[in-house]
């Protein structure tokens, strides 16, 4: 596996890939059989959302191509894909906010979304990004660095719950960094 950054060339195989690791209602290799109409439509919906939440960041201000990576097999197919765009802490952009990662189903469980989370917060630190503020799970994130963005004083543009909205400070950081947090554009529309 090879980890790079996004080329114009990556763009439907980057759309791919969210749209075949977000199809998923039941965490597996698809939506399961005999699910609920609603399971189903609920699935492709979010595969939908995430495949155009990357092309709408590619086209927003907030786009960083420094901060766009795929991750390839030997053949050279992009088979995992992460984003980070610039955010802002109490209107300073002083922040990323990453998201969407997504991996190919065939590739999950394998080390695909690690090293692309290693990756892209190597590149941030590299680049003296302060902090990188992500909505995710409370149980897989805290493994690389993520805590609740409160604690830092960071607080989400949405009511989320504190468990899901984290931050990951980095060596640039400083305690001055507090007050809201804003996403990229796009994601205003989600």
């Amino acid at each position: 596996m090879l980890i790079r950054r996004e080329t114009t060339a990556d763009v439907d195989a980057v759309r791919a890939v969210h749209a075949a690791a977000f199809a998923k209602a039941d965490g597996g290799t698809g939506v399961p059989v005999g699910a609920t109409v609603e399971a189903t439509v609920e699935a492709t919906v979010e595969a939908t959302v995430e495949a155009a939440l990357v092309d709408a960041l590619r086209a927003d201000e907030g786009w960083l191509p420094a901060y766009s990576l795929v991750a390839t097999d030997t053949d050279g197919q992009v088979v995992g894909h992460v984003v980070a765009t610039r955010g802002r802490v109490a209107g300073e952009p002083v922040a990323l906010g990453l998201g969407p990662l997504g991996v190919l189903p065939g590739w999950q469980r394998r080390g695909v979304g690690t090293a692309l989370m290693h990756a892209v917060l190597g590149a941030a630190d590299a680049r003296d990004e302060p902090l990188v503020v992500l909505l995710g799970h409370p149980d897989y994130y805290p493994r690389f660095g993520f805590r609740p963005a409160v604690e830092l004083g960071v607080t989400p543009p949405q009511p989320w719950g504190p468990q899901y909205f984290m931050a990951r400070p980095l060596t640039a950081w400083r305690e001055s960094i507090r007050g809201e947090f804003r996403y990229a554009a796009p994601f205003d529309d989600l």
